[in-house]
């Protein structure tokens, strides 16, 4: 059995303008402080980290990994959360998601797109010249203005988005088996891969590809009212990425799953700080530990109260109290007999 590695934090929440979140340098030390002991590091971020260097150069990612190493942290996995978003966007949201994308191709959906699947092709070099294995990405999303069933949707247009989400993503996964990489596909509302059926969906159509994994959020889940644990049941040899982030869902009279419209702090569902919310954190790193989860706990910081700094301090320890040094040896050894064929037929009644 395997000991999850941990603690780890994304630091996608916490990079800014001013010391020490403004260099990879300064966060480095700011998190090992905390008593962290590995980063995942959003890949859009120049103040942290440059995506296009890390995957032609790997003199540069011996220099990234030696800059974490004298704090004692190791990368964790990249990510392309806001590039994978652009692979695949309904006109409906250009406006709103054009300002994930580099200046130079914004208001034009085209070349967005495919500066998208660009930035997702070096992430496959940069992760392979840092030794990494896995990638946290989301899948974009084309059906989803039609989550809901009304109006009616014609026939065959949910299937036709997902043909088109496989065809855009194929070429990238392969690039990413050529790297010997697993893409992780964060499940979560406003993409098209938002629970498990959507993802056999997408999975059938490429092919059960074996780079097609899943980064596991139970946040999303239970915002969703989906059985968090169940779905490590389902999905657990998918699974190769592992964000520790809590939530709370707190249905009214007057307001559920929807939120109303709400700002964050309004909605009945809202994410909190780990230990805040309502997650069984518990049962899910006593799965992750019996199906042997061969990464790392990253806390994913959001929440609509509690202040960035307190919340990444207290999840450091939260994580590390709930990573389980799994037994090497069954607790009732002590009472073997070893093995004995004879002796195990006379028990059984099978004559000799």
């Amino acid at each position: 059995m395997k000991i999850i590695q941990g603690p780890a934090i994304f630091l996608a929440q916490f990079a800014g303008d001013a010391a020490p979140f403004n260099s990879l340098d300064a966060i480095a030390g700011w998190v090992a402080g905390l008593g962290y002991k590995g980063v995942q590091i959003p890949s859009w971020d120049a103040r942290l980290f440059d995506l296009r260097l890390a995957a032609d150069s790997k003199t540069y990612c011996e220099e990234v990994q030696g800059t974490l190493a004298r704090h004692g942290i190791r990368i964790t996995e990249l990510s392309t959360h806001l590039q994978g978003q652009l692979v695949a966007v309904h006109p409906a949201y250009d406006a709103g998601f054009d300002g994930f994308a580099a200046p130079e191709v914004r208001n034009d959906p085209v070349k967005r797109q495919a500066w998208a699947v660009e930035q997702l092709h070096l992430a496959a070099r940069a992760s392979s010249n840092l030794g990494l294995t896995a990638h946290a990405t989301f899948s974009g999303a084309l059906a989803w203005p039609y989550f809901y069933s009304w109006p009616p949707r014609p026939p065959g247009l949910i299937e036709e988005a997902f043909d088109e989400l496989a065809r855009r993503w194929l070429p990238i996964l392969n690039a990413f088996d050529d790297a010997g990489v697993d893409v992780c596909y964060e499940i979560h509302p406003g993409e098209d891969l938002h629970d498990g059926v959507s993802y056999e969906m997408f999975l059938e159509r490429v092919g059960q590809h074996p780079r097609a994994c899943l980064l596991y959020d139970p946040s999303h889940f239970v915002l969703q009212q989906l059985d968090y644990l169940a779905y490590i049941d389902h999905y657990h040899e998918r699974i190769k990425i592992f964000h520790v982030k809590d939530a709370e869902f707190n249905p009214t009279g007057k307001q559920g799953v929807y939120g109303g419209f709400q700002p964050w702090i309004g909605r009945a569902g809202r994410f909190r700080s780990l230990g805040d919310g309502q997650v069984d954190f518990g049962a899910i790193f006593s799965k992750m530990a019996a199906y042997d989860f061969p990464g790392w706990a990253v806390l994913e910081w959001e929440c609509c109260l509690k202040h960035p700094e307190d919340g990444a301090r207290e999840g450091a320890q939260f994580i590390a109290d709930h990573i389980i040094r799994v037994a090497d040896r069954a607790f009732d050894d002590f009472a073997a007999g070893g093995i004995d064929s004879a002796a195990n037929r006379r028990m059984l009644g099978i004559p000799g």
